[in-house]
Protein backbone atom coordinates (compact mmCIF):
# COMPACT_ATOMS: atom_id res chain seq x y z
CA UNK A 1 0.00 0.00 0.00
CA UNK A 2 2.80 2.39 0.95
CA UNK A 3 4.68 1.46 -2.22
CA UNK A 4 1.62 2.18 -4.37
CA UNK A 5 1.12 5.59 -2.73
CA UNK A 6 4.78 6.56 -3.14
CA UNK A 7 4.76 5.39 -6.75
CA UNK A 8 1.58 7.36 -7.52
CA UNK A 9 2.95 10.53 -5.92
CA UNK A 10 6.24 10.05 -7.76
CA UNK A 11 4.44 9.75 -11.12
CA UNK A 12 2.35 12.84 -10.30
CA UNK A 13 5.50 14.81 -9.41
CA UNK A 14 7.18 13.76 -12.68
CA UNK A 15 4.06 14.76 -14.63
CA UNK A 16 4.05 18.23 -13.06
CA UNK A 17 7.81 18.48 -13.63
CA UNK A 18 7.34 17.66 -17.31
CA UNK A 19 4.36 20.00 -17.77
CA UNK A 20 5.98 22.94 -16.01
CA UNK A 21 9.18 22.37 -17.99
CA UNK A 22 7.25 22.44 -21.26
CA UNK A 23 5.44 25.67 -20.33
CA UNK A 24 8.75 27.17 -19.22
CA UNK A 25 10.37 26.36 -22.57
CA UNK A 26 7.44 27.78 -24.53
CA UNK A 27 7.44 31.03 -22.54
CA UNK A 28 11.21 31.36 -22.78
CA UNK A 29 11.14 30.86 -26.55
CA UNK A 30 8.45 33.55 -26.93
CA UNK A 31 10.51 35.97 -24.85
CA UNK A 32 13.59 35.27 -26.98
CA UNK A 33 11.56 35.89 -30.15
CA UNK A 34 10.18 39.15 -28.77
CA UNK A 35 13.72 40.33 -28.02
CA UNK A 36 14.75 39.33 -31.58
CA UNK A 37 17.54 37.04 -30.45
CA UNK A 38 19.27 35.00 -33.15
CA UNK A 39 18.21 31.47 -33.98
CA UNK A 40 21.69 30.38 -32.89
CA UNK A 41 21.21 31.73 -29.35
CA UNK A 42 17.73 30.21 -29.08
CA UNK A 43 18.77 26.72 -30.20
CA UNK A 44 22.21 26.41 -28.62
CA UNK A 45 21.79 28.38 -25.42
CA UNK A 46 18.20 29.32 -24.62
CA UNK A 47 16.50 26.06 -25.57
CA UNK A 48 19.44 23.87 -24.54
CA UNK A 49 19.63 25.39 -21.08
CA UNK A 50 15.86 25.59 -20.68
CA UNK A 51 15.43 21.87 -21.33
CA UNK A 52 18.09 21.19 -18.69
CA UNK A 53 16.20 23.11 -16.01
CA UNK A 54 14.42 20.02 -14.65
CA UNK A 55 17.84 18.41 -14.06
CA UNK A 56 19.00 21.71 -12.54
CA UNK A 57 16.17 21.82 -10.01
CA UNK A 58 16.53 18.11 -9.24
CA UNK A 59 20.23 18.78 -8.58
CA UNK A 60 19.49 21.65 -6.18
CA UNK A 61 16.82 19.67 -4.35
CA UNK A 62 19.02 16.57 -4.02
CA UNK A 63 21.95 18.69 -2.80
CA UNK A 64 19.80 20.36 -0.14
CA UNK A 65 18.62 16.90 0.91
CA UNK A 66 22.26 15.68 0.88
CA UNK A 67 21.31 12.98 -1.64
CA UNK A 68 23.62 14.12 -4.45
CA UNK A 69 23.99 10.62 -5.90
CA UNK A 70 20.47 11.08 -7.31
CA UNK A 71 21.56 14.24 -9.14
CA UNK A 72 24.69 12.55 -10.51
CA UNK A 73 22.70 9.54 -11.71
CA UNK A 74 20.12 11.90 -13.19
CA UNK A 75 22.75 13.85 -15.16
CA UNK A 76 24.47 10.71 -16.45
CA UNK A 77 21.15 9.11 -17.40
CA UNK A 78 19.86 12.32 -19.00
CA UNK A 79 23.01 12.78 -21.09
CA UNK A 80 22.84 9.18 -22.30
CA UNK A 81 19.12 9.56 -23.06
CA UNK A 82 19.74 12.85 -24.93
CA UNK A 83 22.42 11.31 -27.13
CA UNK A 84 20.50 8.10 -27.86
CA UNK A 85 16.69 8.03 -27.82
CA UNK A 86 16.21 11.84 -27.70
CA UNK A 87 18.38 12.04 -30.84
CA UNK A 88 17.35 8.73 -32.41
CA UNK A 89 13.57 9.20 -32.39
CA UNK A 90 13.60 12.61 -34.17
CA UNK A 91 16.10 11.15 -36.68
CA UNK A 92 13.65 8.34 -37.44
CA UNK A 93 10.74 10.78 -37.64
CA UNK A 94 12.60 13.06 -40.05
CA UNK A 95 14.17 10.12 -41.96
CA UNK A 96 17.56 11.63 -41.22
CA UNK A 97 18.71 15.00 -39.90
CA UNK A 98 20.86 17.25 -42.07
CA UNK A 99 23.87 18.97 -40.48
CA UNK A 100 23.48 22.50 -41.82
CA UNK A 101 26.59 24.16 -40.39
CA UNK A 102 30.26 23.27 -40.04
CA UNK A 103 30.15 25.12 -36.73
CA UNK A 104 27.90 22.35 -35.38
CA UNK A 105 30.62 19.78 -35.99
CA UNK A 106 33.15 21.93 -34.14
CA UNK A 107 30.73 22.43 -31.25
CA UNK A 108 30.26 18.66 -31.01
CA UNK A 109 33.99 18.22 -30.35
CA UNK A 110 33.90 20.83 -27.59
CA UNK A 111 30.81 19.17 -26.14
CA UNK A 112 32.64 15.84 -25.98
CA UNK A 113 35.60 17.38 -24.16
CA UNK A 114 33.41 19.34 -21.74
CA UNK A 115 31.31 16.26 -20.91
CA UNK A 116 34.52 14.48 -19.85
CA UNK A 117 35.59 17.23 -17.44
CA UNK A 118 33.40 16.33 -14.41
CA UNK A 119 34.38 12.69 -14.85
CA UNK A 120 38.07 13.56 -14.82
CA UNK A 121 37.62 15.75 -11.74
CA UNK A 122 35.74 12.99 -9.97
CA UNK A 123 38.32 10.34 -10.81
CA UNK A 124 41.14 12.59 -9.58
CA UNK A 125 39.53 13.58 -6.30
CA UNK A 126 37.15 10.62 -5.85
CA UNK A 127 34.36 13.22 -5.64
CA UNK A 128 33.20 16.56 -6.99
CA UNK A 129 34.19 19.09 -4.34
CA UNK A 130 32.98 22.67 -4.02
CA UNK A 131 36.16 23.79 -5.81
CA UNK A 132 35.34 21.39 -8.65
CA UNK A 133 31.88 22.92 -8.72
CA UNK A 134 33.36 26.38 -9.20
CA UNK A 135 35.56 25.06 -12.03
CA UNK A 136 32.56 23.53 -13.80
CA UNK A 137 30.53 26.74 -13.51
CA UNK A 138 33.44 28.78 -14.91
CA UNK A 139 33.70 26.35 -17.85
CA UNK A 140 29.96 26.70 -18.47
CA UNK A 141 30.11 30.51 -18.49
CA UNK A 142 33.17 30.42 -20.77
CA UNK A 143 31.42 28.01 -23.12
CA UNK A 144 28.34 30.23 -23.38
CA UNK A 145 30.50 33.32 -23.95
CA UNK A 146 32.35 31.55 -26.74
CA UNK A 147 29.07 30.45 -28.35
CA UNK A 148 27.68 33.98 -28.29
CA UNK A 149 30.82 35.25 -30.00
CA UNK A 150 30.22 32.69 -32.76
CA UNK A 151 26.70 33.98 -33.48
CA UNK A 152 27.90 35.66 -36.70
CA UNK A 153 28.10 32.17 -38.19
CA UNK A 154 24.32 32.00 -37.92
CA UNK A 155 22.77 34.66 -40.12
CA UNK A 156 19.03 34.23 -39.58
CA UNK A 157 17.40 36.31 -36.85
CA UNK A 158 14.14 35.14 -35.32
CA UNK A 159 11.38 37.55 -36.27
CA UNK A 160 8.98 38.74 -33.60
CA UNK A 161 5.23 38.77 -34.14
CA UNK A 162 4.41 39.07 -30.44
CA UNK A 163 2.63 42.06 -28.94
CA UNK A 164 3.42 43.70 -25.62
CA UNK A 165 0.40 42.24 -23.82
CA UNK A 166 1.27 38.75 -25.04
CA UNK A 167 4.86 39.06 -23.86
CA UNK A 168 3.63 40.16 -20.42
CA UNK A 169 1.49 37.01 -20.28
CA UNK A 170 4.43 34.81 -21.31
CA UNK A 171 6.67 36.52 -18.74
CA UNK A 172 4.13 35.70 -16.04
CA UNK A 173 3.95 32.11 -17.30
CA UNK A 174 7.75 32.00 -17.22
CA UNK A 175 7.80 32.85 -13.49
CA UNK A 176 4.98 30.47 -12.53
CA UNK A 177 6.51 27.59 -14.51
CA UNK A 178 9.88 28.21 -12.85
CA UNK A 179 8.32 27.97 -9.39
CA UNK A 180 6.46 24.77 -10.32
CA UNK A 181 9.69 23.31 -11.69
CA UNK A 182 11.43 23.78 -8.37
CA UNK A 183 8.56 22.42 -6.27
CA UNK A 184 7.89 19.41 -8.49
CA UNK A 185 11.62 18.59 -8.60
CA UNK A 186 11.72 18.67 -4.80
CA UNK A 187 8.92 16.14 -4.50
CA UNK A 188 10.30 14.03 -7.36
CA UNK A 189 13.54 13.61 -5.40
CA UNK A 190 11.63 12.91 -2.17
CA UNK A 191 9.48 10.14 -3.62
CA UNK A 192 12.36 8.74 -5.67
CA UNK A 193 14.28 8.32 -2.43
CA UNK A 194 11.29 6.64 -0.76
CA UNK A 195 10.86 4.35 -3.75
CA UNK A 196 14.50 3.31 -3.68
CA UNK A 197 14.05 2.36 -0.03
CA UNK A 198 10.74 0.56 -0.65
CA UNK A 199 12.11 -1.64 -3.43
CA UNK A 200 15.62 -1.86 -1.93
CA UNK A 201 17.48 -0.41 -4.90
CA UNK A 202 20.45 2.00 -4.87
CA UNK A 203 19.43 5.65 -5.17
CA UNK A 204 21.51 6.05 -8.33
CA UNK A 205 19.31 3.42 -10.03
CA UNK A 206 16.24 5.62 -9.54
CA UNK A 207 18.11 8.73 -10.68
CA UNK A 208 19.70 6.93 -13.62
CA UNK A 209 16.48 5.65 -15.15
CA UNK A 210 13.16 6.95 -13.83
CA UNK A 211 14.04 10.58 -13.04
CA UNK A 212 16.48 10.85 -15.96
CA UNK A 213 13.88 9.75 -18.50
CA UNK A 214 11.23 11.96 -16.93
CA UNK A 215 13.38 15.07 -17.02
CA UNK A 216 14.59 14.30 -20.56
CA UNK A 217 11.10 14.43 -22.05
CA UNK A 218 11.24 18.22 -22.66
CA UNK A 219 14.23 17.65 -24.94
CA UNK A 220 12.25 15.02 -26.83
CA UNK A 221 9.28 17.39 -27.22
CA UNK A 222 11.57 20.14 -28.54
CA UNK A 223 13.17 17.62 -30.92
CA UNK A 224 9.84 16.55 -32.40
CA UNK A 225 8.67 20.16 -32.77
CA UNK A 226 11.93 21.18 -34.44
CA UNK A 227 11.70 18.28 -36.91
CA UNK A 228 8.08 19.17 -37.67
CA UNK A 229 9.06 22.79 -38.40
CA UNK A 230 12.12 21.64 -40.39
CA UNK A 231 14.76 23.13 -38.11
CA UNK A 232 17.26 20.23 -37.71
CA UNK A 233 19.93 22.54 -36.30
CA UNK A 234 17.64 23.18 -33.34
CA UNK A 235 17.47 19.43 -32.61
CA UNK A 236 21.26 19.13 -32.52
CA UNK A 237 21.77 22.44 -30.72
CA UNK A 238 19.23 21.49 -28.06
CA UNK A 239 20.89 18.14 -27.40
CA UNK A 240 24.41 19.56 -27.32
CA UNK A 241 23.42 22.51 -25.15
CA UNK A 242 21.62 20.21 -22.72
CA UNK A 243 24.61 17.86 -22.38
CA UNK A 244 26.97 20.77 -21.71
CA UNK A 245 24.58 22.41 -19.23
CA UNK A 246 24.05 19.11 -17.41
CA UNK A 247 27.77 18.34 -17.23
CA UNK A 248 28.83 21.79 -16.04
CA UNK A 249 26.10 24.05 -14.65
CA UNK A 250 23.91 21.35 -13.06
CA UNK A 251 26.76 19.34 -11.52
CA UNK A 252 28.70 22.50 -10.67
CA UNK A 253 25.91 24.13 -8.66
CA UNK A 254 24.98 20.80 -7.05
CA UNK A 255 28.58 20.25 -5.92
CA UNK A 256 28.79 23.85 -4.72
CA UNK A 257 25.82 23.27 -2.40
CA UNK A 258 26.91 19.81 -1.26
CA UNK A 259 29.90 17.80 -2.62
CA UNK A 260 29.09 14.84 -4.86
CA UNK A 261 30.64 11.53 -3.92
CA UNK A 262 29.90 8.06 -5.22
CA UNK A 263 31.35 4.58 -4.97
CA UNK A 264 33.44 3.91 -8.06
CA UNK A 265 32.03 0.48 -8.96
CA UNK A 266 28.49 1.94 -9.18
CA UNK A 267 29.76 4.83 -11.29
CA UNK A 268 31.98 3.07 -13.83
CA UNK A 269 29.38 1.20 -15.93
CA UNK A 270 27.05 4.14 -16.58
CA UNK A 271 29.90 6.57 -17.17
CA UNK A 272 31.46 4.20 -19.72
CA UNK A 273 28.20 4.23 -21.66
CA UNK A 274 28.05 8.01 -21.50
CA UNK A 275 31.56 8.35 -22.90
CA UNK A 276 30.77 5.84 -25.65
CA UNK A 277 27.48 7.49 -26.69
CA UNK A 278 29.05 10.97 -26.66
CA UNK A 279 31.92 9.70 -28.79
CA UNK A 280 29.53 8.04 -31.27
CA UNK A 281 27.47 11.23 -31.51
CA UNK A 282 30.61 13.23 -32.32
CA UNK A 283 31.77 10.66 -34.90
CA UNK A 284 28.36 10.64 -36.61
CA UNK A 285 28.43 14.44 -36.93
CA UNK A 286 31.98 14.34 -38.28
CA UNK A 287 31.41 11.50 -40.76
CA UNK A 288 29.07 13.29 -43.16
CA UNK A 289 26.54 16.01 -43.86
CA UNK A 290 23.64 14.12 -42.30
CA UNK A 291 22.72 11.83 -39.42
CA UNK A 292 21.09 8.89 -41.18
CA UNK A 293 18.27 6.60 -40.08
CA UNK A 294 20.74 3.74 -39.60
CA UNK A 295 22.76 5.89 -37.17
CA UNK A 296 19.58 6.87 -35.33
CA UNK A 297 18.73 3.18 -34.91
CA UNK A 298 22.24 2.52 -33.59
CA UNK A 299 21.80 5.22 -30.91
CA UNK A 300 18.41 3.83 -29.86
CA UNK A 301 19.92 0.33 -29.69
CA UNK A 302 22.71 1.73 -27.51
CA UNK A 303 20.14 2.94 -24.99
CA UNK A 304 18.39 -0.44 -24.93
CA UNK A 305 21.74 -2.16 -24.30
CA UNK A 306 22.53 0.40 -21.60
CA UNK A 307 19.24 -0.31 -19.83
CA UNK A 308 19.78 -4.07 -19.94
CA UNK A 309 23.39 -3.90 -18.72
CA UNK A 310 22.63 -1.45 -15.92
CA UNK A 311 19.61 -3.43 -14.79
CA UNK A 312 21.70 -6.61 -14.66
CA UNK A 313 24.55 -4.90 -12.81
CA UNK A 314 22.32 -3.26 -10.22
CA UNK A 315 20.13 -6.30 -9.56
CA UNK A 316 23.18 -8.57 -9.37
CA UNK A 317 24.72 -6.35 -6.68
CA UNK A 318 21.64 -6.51 -4.41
Amino acid sequence: MVLAINLSLFILSCAILLASGSFFIEALTKIASFLKMSKFVVSFIIVGIATSLPEFFVGISSALAKQTSISLGNVIGSNIANLTIILGLPVLLARGIKIESKTTKKDAKYMFLISLLPLILMLIGKSLSRLDGVILIIVFVSYCTWLIKQRKSFQKIEESHIGRMEIILHSFLFIIAGILLQLSAKYTVRYATLLSIDIQLPQIFIGLFIIALGTSLPELVVGFQAVKKKHPDVVLGNIMGSVVANSTLVLGITALIFPISLQFFIFITSISFMILTTFLFTVFLESGEKIYVKQGLIMIAMYVIFILVEFYMKTASI
